[in-house]
């Protein structure tokens, strides 16, 4: 399969459940917003993030070249097993079209040569 790659770095945010969604959070030309019960999670460029938000730092991104039908099976497991393989955490999600791959900047380039091996093909 193919994928590229994203200008990054990312964070990943969590805010309190009940919190505005942030202006910040949707700027950029990757975001993506979360609400559940529990937490408001907030994925954008790292650099519009405020200091004081709670947050994981410092990711790279990985889009799957789509889109993808919805019957089809299998896609978002032929990259997370051989990188679950190689130890190398991720944080994964999907959207309407495609699927994302957010990779700590420390486990970039093992994460592009694994994936290379696994016979991804990576595309300007």
């Amino acid at each position: 399969m193919r994928f590229t790659t994203l200008c990054g770095p990312f964070a990943i945010c969590r805010l309190d459940a009940t919190a505005e969604v942030p202006g910040w959070g949707t700027s950029g030309a990757f975001s993506s917003i979360t609400r559940t019960a529990n937490e408001l999670s907030v994925i954008c460029e790292e650099a519009y993030v405020p200091a004081d938000v709670k947050a994981e730092r410092g990711f790279q991104c990985i889009q799957l070249e789509g889109p993808f039908a919805f019957q089809e099976t299998g896609i978002l497991e032929s990259f997370l097993a051989p990188l679950a393989r190689s130890r190398v955490p991720v944080f994964a999600l999907s959207t309407y079209d495609t699927d994302w791959i957010l990779i700590q900047k420390k486990h970039w380039e093992n994460a592009l040569v694994v994936l290379s091996e696994a016979g991804h093909e990576l595309v300007s």
